[in-house]
């Protein structure tokens, strides 16, 4: 997270996709802490839902001992939630582009894609294994 963010809220959360029930509830807390808007909270709860997605799926590869963690940065007029898996990461700047033609009926690969259009601004971090996503309150 940059500098002068301070940690609000710190969550682990096992590497299982029932997870993603608290993740709903945390957004949904966070969201109204701060004010966002109604109309944006559904950009928050999507890109953080597919980082921890991406996180169980990706980074911890399923594994149900395996952690994820999230902390909620506040600073300002943005809000940063980190999400970090367990894994080794992955090559984010080689991505392919999902709108290609090629890639259009395929079934994944619009998870980092959907981050970014849905945040503010997305940073990775430890190769990858940690992705922090901003967003204006």
């Amino acid at each position: 997270m940059k500098e002068g963010f301070s940690i609000v809220t710190e969550v682990v959360l096992p590497s299982d996709y029932q997870s993603l029930i608290d993740v709903e509830k945390l957004v949904g807390g966070i969201c109204e802490e701060f004010g966002v808007k109604e109309d944006a909270f559904g950009n928050v709860l999507i890109a953080v839902s597919e980082a921890v997605n991406n996180a169980i799926q990706h980074g911890n590869k399923d594994i149900p001992d395996a952690k994820v963690e999230l902390k909620v940065g506040n600073h300002d007029e943005l809000f940063c939630i980190q999400v970090k898996d367990e894994g080794k990461g992955f090559g984010f700047q080689e991505l392919p582009d999902p709108t290609a033609p090629e890639n259009l009926l395929k079934d994944s690969g619009r998870g980092v894609f959907l981050m970014k259009n849905l945040a503010d601004e997305v940073e990775f971090l430890d190769t990858g294994s940690v992705v922090n996503l901003y967003f204006h309150k």
